[in-house]
C-alpha cells in the first residue's frame, strides 16, 4: 500500500466514523444533560465563567450550572467524568483546502536542508507511480530556507538533478514563495529575458537566468498553469481537512480567501448538510469574479454552517520572503522595501467596492508600510461609504509603525493575529526589521492594552492548525521547545484568559457571529470540546502538548479520541 493510498483509506475510515457518529447523536432524545465537568467558557463580556454542568435542546443551549437535574424522561444524560469542556475554538485565519491539500500531498515541513527537502520530493514520487507521468504536476509546501544551515533560498538545479519530466511547484511555508524546477520554467515560458510582475520578483542569479524561486505575484506566472481540481478532488480535500480540525477541536474556520469556484463548491456542501464544521469564508478579491459574487449578497446558511459576508484583498508579501511592505528597507537587505502585491493606487477603487457593496474588508497586511496604506485607505473610505465601517479586519497586522497603532482602535479595525507566527519568525525577524521596528511587531498586549478585540488564528497550513499552539504561544510567547526561557519580546504576553478569548469569543466577534457562537451561553450554539487537561491550573508551557478527547458541533458529536 503506498503512502497515498493509506491516507486515503484512514480519512476514509474516519469519515465513516464521524458520519455514524453525527447521525447516532441526531437520534432519539434531542434534549441533552450534560454533569460532572469542570467546564471554562467567557461570558458576553469576556469574563470567565466556570460551570460543572450543561444542558441543550437540539443546537442550542438552554442552560449551564443547573441546580435542579432535569427529567430523566426528557434528557439524555452524559456523565463527563470530571473532563474540562471548553467552547468550541474558532480558527480566525487558515486556509481549508489549501489543509487539506497539503494533507494529500508533497510535506516539507521541518525539513532540514534543501537536500532534505528534495528527498521527501524524490519519496514521494516513488510512493506516487503514474503512468504517463511527464508533465503531471508535483506539488508540495512547507520548506523554510531560515531553518536550513546555508540559511539560502533554494534552487532549481538540486530539483532538476532528480525530477527530469515532471513541472515541480513548492511553496514556502507562508505560501508568499514557490520554488520549481526547469520543466516548470519552461512551461510558463520564463526565461532570461522575462521581466518580474508588478508585486512580485523572478529571482535570477548573477548571469540573469532564473534560479527556480518565484515571490508573491511571479508565482502566478507557473501556478496558473496547474490544473484546477475537479469537484471530487475538492470533496477529498474538504474531508481530509476537516477530519484534521475536528480532532484537533476546531468548530469554525475563517477561511481567507476563496475562488468563485470553492464559493459554488460551499454553497453546494451546505445545500447537502455536508459541511463537517463551520466556514465562515472570504472571496479573494483577485477573483476574475469577484464583481458577481458580490453582487450576489451575504450567504447564509440556516444552521450557521456557512457563512460569506467578507473580502480577503492582498496587501504584500511576507517577512520571511522578504515581501512584506516596509517604510523603511530590510536591515537585512538595504535596497530592498518588499512588495505591494495591489498597487498603491488600485486600494481606493478596491475598498470603495467592497464596503460599497456591503461586506467585510479583511485586508493582509503584515509589513508596517502595507499596514499603513490599508488603515490610511480605511479612514478615506469610510468618509464616502458611512453605512459600512465596523469590523473591517487587517489580516496579521504583524509588523505596524507604533504611531499607527491606536488607529486600530480609533478606525475600528479588527487586528487578526496569529500567535506562533511570532514563535516562529522570532529566529529571523530581527535580522529582517532590526530591533526598533519590533517594538510594533507581534504586539498582542498593546494591541489589548488600548482597548482593541484581536482575532486569533493559526494561518493553517503555514503553521500547523493546533489551537493549542497558538494559546500557547500567546500566553508564553516560546517555541514548542519553550524557548527562550522568559519568551520573545515578554511584554507582549497575554494571558490565557486573553488568548482564548481571541480563539473563541472575538473571533466569532470579528465574524459578526458572537449572539450564536464563542461561548458557551444559553441561547447559543451547542459547539463545544473535552480536552485531556485543565489548561487553566497547569503550567503555561504544557498548553501546547493539550489533546482533544471530544468535538460536539451543533449539540452534535463529530470526534471521538
Amino acid at each position: 500500500m503506498t503512502a497515498a493510498q493509506f491516507l486515503n483509506n484512514r480519512f476514509k475510515i474516519t469519515f465513516i466514523i464521524t458520519l455514524l457518529l453525527s447521525i447516532f447523536s441526531s437520534q432519539g432524545i434531542a434534549k441533552t444533560f450534560i454533569h460532572d465537568v469542570k467546564g471554562y467558557t467567557l461570558n458576553e463580556k469576556g469574563e470567565l465563567i466556570t460551570f460543572s454542568n450543561f444542558a441543550f435542546d437540539g443546537d442550542l443551549i438552554t442552560g449551564m450550572n443547573l441546580s435542579e437535574k432535569p427529567s430523566k424522561e426528557s434528557y439524555t444524560y452524559i456523565d463527563g467524568k470530571g473532563q474540562v469542556v471548553l467552547p468550541g475554538l474558532i480558527d480566525a485565519h487558515g486556509h481549508i483546502l489549501g489543509l487539506g491539500q497539503n494533507l494529500l500531498e508533497i510535506d516539507l515541513r521541518g525539513a532540514a536542508s534543501e537536500e532534505e527537502a528534495v528527498k521527501r520530493v524524490q519519496s514521494f514520487v516513488s510512493a506516487q507511480p503514474v503512468s504517463n507521468a511527464k508533465h503531471k504536476w508535483l506539488i508540495g509546501r512547507g520548506w523554510n530556507q531560515v531553518l536550513w544551515p546555508s540559511k539560502a533560498f533554494p534552487q532549481k538545479h538540486s530539483l532538476d538533478k532528480v525530477i527530469k519530466d515532471r513541472p515541480v511547484v513548492l511553496a514556502r511555508v507562508d505560501g508568499h514563495a514557490v520554488w520549481v524546477n526547469s520543466v516548470a520554467l519552461e512551461l510558463a515560458g520564463i526565461d532570461a529575458n522575462t521581466p518580474s510582475p508588478s508585486g512580485g520578483e523572478i529571482v535570477k542569479d548573477e548571469n540573469g537566468q532564473p534560479t527556480g524561486l518565484l515571490i508573491d505575484n511571479a508565482e502566478y506566472l507557473v501556478t496558473k498553469l496547474i490544473p484546477s481540481p475537479d469537484e471530487s478532488q475538492l470533496t477529498e480535500q474538504l474531508n481530509a481537512a476537516s477530519q484534521h480540525l475536528l480532532s484537533l477541536g476546531i468548530t469554525s474556520v475563517h477561511d481567507a480567501g476563496i475562488s468563485k469556484q470553492v464559493y459554488d463548491f460551499y454553497k453546494s456542501q451546505a445545500d447537502k448538510k455536508a459541511l463537517q464544521f463551520r466556514i465562515y469564508a472570504m472571496l479573494s478579491a483577485t477573483d476574475p469574479k469577484i464583481d458577481q459574487m458580490l453582487a450576489a449578497g451575504h450567504v447564509k446558511s440556516d444552521d450557521d454552517m456557512l457563512s460569506i459576508r467578507s473580502v480577503k484583498a492582498y496587501g504584500d508579501g511576507a517577512l520571511g520572503s522578504r515581501g512584506a511592505a516596509l517604510i523603511e528597507p530590510y536591515s537585512d537587505d538595504k535596497d530592498n522595501h518588499g512588495l505591494l502585491v495591489t498597487p498603491q493606487e488600485e486600494l481606493p477603487i478596491l475598498f470603495s467596492k467592497v464596503l460599497a457593496s456591503g461586506f467585510q474588508l479583511n485586508f493582509h497586511a503584515i509589513g508596517d508600510r502595507a499596514n499603513r496604506l490599508a488603515l490610511q485607505q480605511f479612514a478615506s473610505t469610510f468618509k464616502n461609504v458611512p453605512d459600512n465601517t465596523k469590523r473591517h479586519r487587517i489580516e496579521h497586522a504583524q509588523v505596524v509603525a507604533v504611531e499607527d497603532i491606536p488607529l486600530f482602535k480609533e478606525l475600528d479595525v479588527i487586528p487578526s493575529m496569529q500567535p506562533t507566527h511570532a514563535t516562529s519568525d522570532m529566529n529571523m525577524a530581527e535580522d529582517r526589521i532590526g530591533k526598533q521596528r519590533l517594538k510594533g511587531a507581534y504586539a498582542w498586549r498593546t494591541f489589548l492594552a488600548q482597548g482593541s478585540r484581536i482575532a486569533f488564528g493559526s494561518d493553517f497550513p503555514v503553521e500547523l492548525a493546533n489551537a493549542f499552539h497558538g494559546l500557547h504561544a500567546a500566553v508564553t510567547r516560546q517555541s514548542g521547545e519553550n524557548v527562550p526561557n522568559d519568551g520573545w519580546i515578554p511584554e507582549e504576553k497575554v494571558t490565557l484568559q486573553e488568548a482564548l478569548r481571541g480563539f473563541t469569543l472575538d473571533a466569532a466577534y470579528s465574524a459578526f457571529q458572537e449572539d450564536s457562537l464563542g461561548t458557551l451561553e444559553a441561547g447559543k450554539r451547542a459547539d463545544f470540546i473535552f480536552i485531556d487537561r485543565d489548561i487553566f491550573t497547569i503550567p503555561g508551557q504544557e498548553i501546547r502538548g493539550t489533546e482533544v478527547l471530544q468535538t460536539w458541533i451543533n449539540g452534535k458529536q463529530v470526534y471521538q479520541k
